[in-house]
């Protein structure tokens, strides 16, 4: 059953996008081939603060999504942070910048909730940028950020005062920090722009176990759905509550015969940069292990790519439990995470 109520009329259908995208994006790449012409590529490092750990730890033990941190048994943010820019340059013949791939360890959800649809704080980056640099076209690309966020969970009525003595919206103030790395990291690597440089793609499907659901976990997942048939009007909220524990019934019936899923890896170099995606929304750890194992200069990790299969939580976050981290947010768990980790930089560091 869909997540959603989806009205039979007067909307395209799932099956009808997908056909309507697939289109689209093969006619955008067979014209990019067609028009391709000679150019070149830089990278560079920057730093901005744009994502903060998102899940706070109480002195039971127990971690809460945005969980307060004025609280009295507030302990401390589960994880870390990560505020590199991993930026890619392409540049035409005359060297004047034509794209810019920037890589960030947080989500675009600054503005979320809404009935909308928004670019949140990439638009910003784009008008920014387009403001210096004409028709520049600009990848935000999401990092492994499945523990992160750009909501502050401290200091926020300090940074509301400061957007206000700037006149800036959150997602500007937030596109500020990094539009000022890119002009700076742009302008030094036109002294370095390669036009010819080691290319390769490698991709394959991965096999990783899938998270077990336990007797008590299913039990609570069946509580719940029970819970919410007796209500007397259930809405749209409630169906998709209803979904999120059906799905774990429906493992926890299947997980003996169906042990594993398979996902589908990609690792790229680029001259001396790494690329790396993958299908979860991957907490933070998973990409800092990456990061410092990979033999790459530079090293991307890209989350959320191909259909997004949940949160990828580390062995800290399932015991202090939460949204994303209970077995409902994830269909793969830490140990699944860490042999992502092993064969992604395996992959890598064999381009090297």
């Amino acid at each position: 059953s869909s997540w959603y109520d989806i009205p039979k009329e007067g909307v395209m259908q799932p099956a009808e996008y997908v056909e309507f995208l697939v289109q689209r994006l093969t006619e955008a790449a067979v014209r990019a081939w067609k028009s391709r012409q000679p150019g070149g590529v830089s990278w560079g490092l920057g730093y901005a603060v744009v994502g903060h750990n998102r899940r706070a730890v109480y002195a039971n033990g127990s971690a809460v999504m945005y969980g307060p941190t004025n609280r009295p048994d507030f302990q401390n943010l589960e994880s870390g942070e990560d505020h590199g820019l991993e930026m890619l340059f392409f540049w035409d013949e005359q060297k004047r910048p034509i794209a810019v791939a920037i890589n960030v360890a947080c989500p675009s959800q600054e503005v979320e909730g809404r009935s909308t649809i928004h670019a949140d704080f990439w638009h910003d980056v784009r008008e920014q940028l387009d403001a210096r640099y004409k028709g520049l076209c600009v990848l935000g690309w999401p990092g492994a950020a499945g523990d992160q966020s750009p909501h502050l969970m401290y200091r926020k009525a300090a940074e509301q005062r400061m957007q206000q003595l700037r006149g800036l919206s959150a997602t500007q103030e937030i596109a500020r920090r990094i539009v000022r790395e890119v002009v700076d990291v742009l302008e030094l690597t036109r002294q370095d722009i390669r036009t010819d440089v080691p290319f390769v793609h490698r991709v394959e499907d991965l096999l990783l176990p899938k998270r077990k659901v336990t007797p008590e976990e299913a039990a609570a997942a069946q509580a719940e759905i029970e819970k919410i048939l007796k209500k007397p009007t259930p809405d749209s909220a409630d169906h998709a509550r209803r979904v999120w524990h059906q799905k774990v019934l429906d493992r926890y019936q299947t997980q003996e015969k169906e042990p594993t899923l398979t996902i589908e890896l990609h690792v790229l170099r680029l001259g001396d940069v790494a690329i790396a995606t993958n299908p979860f929304e991957l907490f933070l750890d998973y990409g800092l292990r990456i990061k410092g194992r990979s033999k790459a200069l530079q090293t991307f990790v890209l989350q959320l790519t191909t259909p997004c299969i949940g949160y990828l939580p580390t062995a800290k976050a399932v015991a202090g439990g939460g949204y994303s981290a209970v077995v409902q947010s994830s269909r793969v768990g830490p140990e699944g995470g860490q042999i992502l980790v092993d064969r992604t930089v395996e992959r890598i560091n064999s381009l090297w």
